[in-house]
């Protein structure tokens, strides 16, 4: 009830109405005769006094029984015995129970905490190992690029033996023309040779050719009495 009218007091005196609730309190506020709130003597005590509260306690407690708005029967007695009873169980047992809830809580905010501390510890590890798979996935792009280059090498390498091998078969085919050209060649001149030879040979008469052979003996001789003249000197 204290909680509740200080939020009514929050919101009927604030300016703006649409300002941010603020939070309401882990444990309540104090009370007088165990059931008032201490919030409605601070509201009334500006307007009616430190007097005023109980002056209207009075006077209203006052109208509702003349009026009859509230008749006393044994209904009365009843409600104030139980109430007796009731108020007399709070204070006489309430700080006993009170400290086992609060165990209780506590003990239920320390599991809380503990499944919390257990959430955040595998949450920063799966974070931890979400940043090294990304740094795996970083490397696996170097790997990637490295495999790109390596391939495109071994592409080159390729393009290159094959144009080296398509060279070689140009070059042995240039080759074999140029040597059956040097062949052709060849025995063209040979055949050109022998026929001029043969046609020499057959044009040369007996009388010629005696004539051809009296000259190279006489040449030998010549040439035979110059050494033989040298070799005296």
């Amino acid at each position: 009830l204290g909680a509740g009218l200080v939020q009514l007091a929050h919101l009927h005196t604030s300016p703006n109405s649409q300002a941010p609730v603020p939070a309401l309190p882990e444990k309540g506020g104090k009370t007088r005769h165990g059931i008032i709130p201490e919030e409605l003597f601070q509201i009334l005590y500006p307007k009616t006094g430190v007097t005023g509260p109980y002056v209207l306690g009075a006077g209203l407690l006052t109208y509702i029984l003349s009026k009859e708005i509230y008749i006393i029967n044994h209904e009365t007695f009843a409600a104030a015995c139980m109430g007796t009873v009731i108020i007399y169980g709070v204070r006489k047992f309430g700080p006993d129970v009170a400290a086992f809830a609060d165990k209780l809580n506590e003990e239920k905010v320390q599991k809380a905490q503990e499944v919390k501390d257990l959430a955040m510890t595998s949450l920063a590890q799966a974070i931890q190992d979400e940043k090294k798979e990304q740094w795996r996935a970083e490397g696996r792009q170097m790997l990637f690029d490295a495999k790109r280059n390596n391939v495109a090498m071994l592409l080159e390498t390729n393009r290159r033996e094959r144009v080296h091998m398509v060279t070689n078969d140009v070059k042995k085919r240039l080759d074999y023309q140029i040597a059956l050209q040097t062949l052709h060649r060849r025995m063209e001149q040979e055949h050109m040779v022998n026929w001029v030879e043969k046609n020499v040979v057959t044009s040369i008469t007996p009388q010629q050719e005696k004539a051809s052979i009296a000259k190279c003996i006489t040449d030998l001789k010549v040439l035979a009495k110059v050494q033989q003249a040298k070799t005296t000197a």
